[in-house]
């Protein structure tokens, strides 16, 4: 099984769509608690769904249940929690979720987490798909970067 990830900060339409169609992926799940804030550009929901279809011929699933809670997005953000705690409430989020059970592996068989974070390393998307890959083994990690 293949698992890919994306972020689209600091990367241009033109950039971002080439990865994906390289990339081979069928779809692309997006793990964002919010997907249409007007800083999103060309990734926002219905646009995303539209170019996706378009340009790379690639389904669009939005599963906001492989997101932070707004709780520990907001306590990192406002500088009160380090990586290394936001990481660990993370993941004890995941865990009381049980994300690999309700999560189908068929949806994200081949597929790409997306998020805003241009790079996986302190990014959730890094996490959800090291996570799956503790808990299902067999699975094969790729960034697109």
């Amino acid at each position: 099984m293949k698992l890919f990830t994306i972020g689209f900060t600091k990367k241009t339409a033109e950039e971002f769509f080439t990865l994906l169609k390289k990339s081979g992926a069928v779809r692309v799940v997006d793990v964002r608690l919010n997907n249409v804030s007007q800083l999103a550009g060309f990734s926002k929901k219905d646009d995303l769904r539209y170019f996706l279809r378009a340009i790379c011929k690639m389904d669009y699933v939005h599963m906001p249940e492989l997101a932070p809670s707004h709780e520990i997005l907001d306590t990192y953000k406002s500088g009160k929690g380090n990586w290394q705690q936001w990481e660990k409430d993370f993941l004890s989020l995941m865990s009381k979720r049980k994300v690999e059970q309700s999560v189908s592996r068929d949806v994200l068989n081949n597929a790409v987490l997306l998020c805003s974070e241009d790079t996986p390393d302190h990014c959730h998307r890094r996490l959800v798909a090291e996570y799956l890959s503790k808990k299902w083994g067999g699975v094969e990690i790729i960034h697109l970067t």
